[in-house]
């Protein structure tokens, strides 16, 4: 018979852990029913160890959209009266991934002991970041939990519309060109041999891109080919390897920004980030210096994360925000400006939060313009691609045809 790890609850509210074996799940609850026991969570097999490997698997990183359920559903069950505990079990029985559910039940089990709400957070870095649990902190401190809960699972629900955006807009050139490329690849290996073997009975000088396209043909189907492939994936990997190091990170992100059209998409999205999440931070309560060393840390840039750590400095020595910011460059003067009003009447926080609104617009319709244009490019290039190929192919036939008629 299946062995079963379940956590149940007693008649006296405490709850209680275990390992049973029995024949299928429900045959396991009527056995915990009969005992005077309510389970709350079943999973087939043998607990875990908690040594090194369970407690990293425990901590595993859960999807944005996980966690952006659980805290808009904790924020309604807090701000409707329930306790904390209450909703952490009611939580922790419905999410279907069963790494955050053992998570939920370990804080749980941390608040019922009486530790705080945020320090038990801060035993699972991969899954809450440093944003979540500095929240979750002012929060308790302020009395608003349920209010921080709620600007958090908006804070993750706009943040996760913004990669939406991103993503979409990334994947399809990318798809699209990969498939142009395939294409080319296939006619320039199997195609055009074919009528190379045609042209060589022919006995006359070939022309020129006839001669060029036959020999990137030889060339793919050779052992030079292979040599090609692995350089190309050396370089990919050292590249790779290079963008870990700090100063790599710093490049690779300056040349993202440099890129043409998907630079300024790239930074509207940062100076969006940015300004949410100090906006989202400050509103809550979290310390400004503190809120621009989280900034720093989720900037997703390693040139905007420089120039916030920047401007914290300049923050920490009594200069206000818009004065470094404006220094570095990084921002447009807009932005700046709006910073130093918010700064002088004393709205900060809502003067972020239309910064980070007219950033998320204009990434909408820079996406929206992209896609549009995309499309018709591609098409364009692939007709270049093939219609180079097929013409670089029948220049020859063209040229026998033009000598017989004369």
């Amino acid at each position: 018979m299946p062995t079963f790890t379940f956590t149940a609850r007693g008649r006296d509210g405490k709850k209680q852990k275990g390992t049973l074996t029995a024949e299928t799940r429900q045959a396991l609850n009527t056995m915990l029913q009969s005992r005077g026991l309510s389970a709350i969570s079943i999973q087939e097999g043998a607990a875990p160890a908690m040594g090194g490997v369970g407690k990293k698997r425990l901590g595993r990183k859960v999807k944005t959209t996980e966690l952006l359920v659980f805290t808009r559903q904790l924020s309604t069950i807090v701000s409707a009266g329930l306790p904390l505990l209450q909703g952490l079990d009611i939580l922790g029985e419905q999410t279907d991934d069963p790494n955050f559910a053992a998570v939920i039940d370990s804080i749980g089990q941390d608040v019922e002991s009486g530790e705080s709400f945020s320090n038990s957070l801060t035993k699972y870095p991969r899954v809450f970041p440093d944003l979540y649990v500095s929240m979750v902190r002012a929060g308790e401190a302020g009395g608003d939990l349920d209010g921080v809960l709620l600007q958090l699972a908006d804070y993750l629900e706009a943040t996760e519309e913004l990669k939406r955006r991103i993503k979409s807009a990334m994947t399809y050139p990318v798809v699209a060109f990969s498939m142009i490329l395939l294409i080319a690849a296939g006619l320039v290996i199997w195609v055009v041999p074919q009528f190379a073997e045609i042209f060589s009975s022919f006995g006359r000088e070939l022309p020129g891109p006839t001669r060029v396209l036959i020999t990137t043909s030889e060339v793919l189907r050779s052992w030079k080919a292979l040599v090609i492939a692995a350089v190309f994936i050396a370089v990919i990997i050292g590249a790779k390897f290079y963008s870990r190091t700090p100063m790599g990170r710093f490049n690779f992100d300056v040349l993202k920004l440099r890129l043409p059209v998907f630079g300024g998409l790239l930074r509207k999205v940062a100076i969006s980030r940015f300004a949410r999440t100090l906006s989202t931070l400050t509103r809550s309560g979290v310390p400004i210096l503190q809120a621009l060393e989280i900034v720093e840390r989720t900037a997703g840039n390693e040139v905007f994360a420089r120039a916030v750590k920047q401007a914290g400095e300049s923050v920490r020595s009594g200069e206000t925000l818009a004065e470094p910011l404006e220094r570095c460059q990084q921002f447009p003067r807009m932005v700046t400006r709006m910073i130093a009003v918010g700064e002088k009447t004393g709205a900060l926080e809502g003067m972020l939060m239309k910064i980070a609104e007219f950033y998320d617009s204009e990434v909408k319709a820079a996406v929206d313009s992209m896609t549009s244009l995309i499309e018709p490019i591609l098409i364009m290039m692939m007709g270049l691609v093939v219609g180079s190929i097929v013409i670089a192919l029948f220049m020859p036939i063209l040229q026998l045809s033009s000598l017989v008629q004369a």
